[in-house]
């Protein structure tokens, strides 16, 4: 483990980890989707961080629900209201 993740893993306290981590996936156009297909696969990665962190398989709940959609509004991003709700009710351990 390198420096930087090793002090980030001992700020991850037990309450972090009985909540589950969210990972949000998103581009923000479809040409992005179809073109930064390595940025994508880049951002699903993040969840062997969360599993390196401490988080069980199970408890990582990908929202990749608005790839496609510009960020300049959250109204027509479901993904993101959902994200925002979860760690709105205390549900996200990380996000």
């Amino acid at each position: 483990m390198n420096t930087s993740a090793a002090s980030t893993a001992g700020k991850v306290t037990h309450e972090h980890l009985r909540r589950d981590a969210y990972l949000y996936v998103r581009q923000s156009t479809l040409k992005q989707v179809l073109s930064n297909t390595e940025s994508t696969a880049r951002q699903y990665a993040l969840r062997g961080r969360a599993v390196a962190l401490g988080w069980a398989e199970s408890q990582i709940i990908v929202i990749d629900t608005d790839q496609g959609q510009s960020g300049a509004s959250a109204a027509d991003r479901a993904g993101f209201q959902r994200l925002v709700a979860e760690v709105g009710m205390g549900h996200a351990g990380i996000a």
